[in-house]
């Protein structure tokens, strides 16, 4: 997992560092992000009156898939903290055709950093909400004191008072040791309040209209009726009062406002494919639509205002990374004007085998240790010799080159073909040690890569 960075301390080469762990190679991208990524810090620091003025610097990354085109941009919002989406060009549609429209990318946005600040908030709020969760239940356990009545004289409720906080105190602590654990409570429930997200696919912005659906159904539904008991274990039920009470705590409109704050400044749009929205035959029929899409996606990239049921969201100062194989499209491809939105390109180059080799080793994800974690789960130990991780990265370099070149996601394909006696068989009594070597490699892969046919269908 990446460690969340001060942004202060997320120095461009500071972000190189972090992205190296997961990355690897592809150098120039990894700069040109970082750099984007500090220029938005920098310019929160400038005085107020020119911060409007400075634009992010968007890029295209231009590179065959399984380079890591995705994987920086996705790995750059996490160490940032910042909200992110990826969304595939190829899916829009220009308006005035059935589909999605562009601006369904600023509202998706938009719902993802109101989940992402809403449980951020929750969690900072969770030791406070279960403190009164707690109370809650020791309520159910042992009723609050009554107040003192007119018969009663001072002394004799002052008695009761003290019985009462003695009580109240053995019951805590018996909590608190879990002896009550398996004893059983009878709670009033109702749902916790959670807004469902909705999104009309529509032209006509009806996704402005805040229609809060679920007041209006718990309305209809309780109108009348009686409250709902349901019986819980003490620890269920001080989880239920505690989600009651975090949500309670929370209140919608600062949620709404920070998350707006945070994708106006710090959010990150990923275009995928953006190549196939390029117009190589300027009289195709299929044209006519790419273009359209890409001057409905001009003025989200330039900046303007979208229109969303929490307000207006203003996307001058969201970055935007572009990224497509440009196999047959050009980057000049694309209309003018949005080329001249996306002013940093950068090529990611293909992977050597060299790359792979670093790749099934080096992150902190690597696909070998995903593996030896998932043996270790039947309490199998896994491990692979220095040639073999030679070997499985020649097949993969070479499967690229005899095939389509899919980066990185060969190896995936090549280590399924390698683990799958060996996870089809577990649990199994008959080995608790797996040791993977170059010629264990060779003789499952070899003939699989060097027989066209059997590559093309397996790998």
């Amino acid at each position: 997992m990446i460690d969340l960075i001060d942004h202060d301390e997320l120095t461009p080469g500071r972000i190189v560092d972090e992205l190296n762990k997961y990355i690897i190679g592809q150098d120039d991208a990894k700069k040109a992000v970082a750099i984007a990524m500090r220029n938005r810090w920098r310019r929160q620091q400038v005085p107020s009156d020119l911060q409007n003025e400075i634009v992010p610097n968007n890029i295209i990354m231009i590179g065959p898939t399984g380079v890591g085109k995705t994987e920086i941009a996705r790995r750059l919002s996490k160490l940032a903290n910042a909200p992110f989406i990826k969304v595939e060009a190829s899916k829009f549609t220009e308006v005035g055709y059935v589909g999605r429209d562009v601006e369904s990318m600023v509202r998706e946005l938009m719902a993802l950093a109101i989940n992402q600040v809403n449980a951020q908030m929750l969690e900072d709020v969770l030791v406070e909400a279960e403190k009164k969760a707690r109370e809650l239940v020791l309520n159910k356990l042992i009723s609050p004191i009554k107040k003192r009545d007119s018969e009663e004289t001072l002394e004799d409720y002052q008695e009761r008072v003290e019985r009462y906080d003695r009580s109240r105190a053995k019951m805590e602590n018996m909590l608190d040791e879990g002896k009550l654990d398996k004893r059983k409570i009878d709670v009033e429930i109702s749902d916790i309040p959670k807004k469902p997200q909705v999104e009309i696919f529509s032209n006509n912005n009806f996704e402005m209209m805040d229609l809060d659906l679920s007041d209006m159904l718990s309305n209809i539904m309780n109108k009348g009726g009686k409250p709902k008991t349901k019986s819980f274990f003490i620890k269920e039920a001080i989880t239920y009062f505690k989600e009651i009470e975090a949500q309670k705590m929370v209140k919608k409109e600062s949620v709404i406002e920070r998350a707006k704050d945070l994708v106006e400044n710090q959010g990150i749009i990923f275009i995928d494919e953006i190549d196939k929205i390029a117009s190589t035959d300027k009289k195709a029929s299929g044209d006519v639509s790419r273009s359209g899409v890409q001057r409905d996606l001009l003025p989200i990239v330039e900046g303007s205002n979208v229109p969303t049921k929490h307000g207006i969201i203003k996307t001058d100062h969201i970055l935007f990374i572009a990224a497509g194989a440009f196999h047959i499209a050009k980057p000049s491809d694309l209309i003018p004007e949005l080329q001249g939105r996306f002013p940093i390109r950068v090529e990611l180059s293909s992977l050597t085998a060299s790359d792979f080799e670093k790749i099934l080793t080096y992150p902190e994800n690597s696909l070998t240790k995903q593996y030896i974690a998932l043996f270790q789960t039947e309490n199998v130990k896994l491990s692979f010799t220095e040639g073999a991780i030679k070997s499985i990265a020649h097949y993969a370099f070479k499967a690229n080159e005899k095939m389509e070149d899919i980066g990185a996601r060969r190896l995936h394909t090549i280590l399924n073909k390698l683990m799958e006696s060996y996870l089809f068989a577990m649990p199994t009594d008959e080995f608790v040690e797996v040791n993977i070597d170059e010629e264990l490699v060779t003789s499952i892969i070899d003939d699989v890569v060097e027989n066209d046919d059997l590559s093309r269908y397996i790998l």
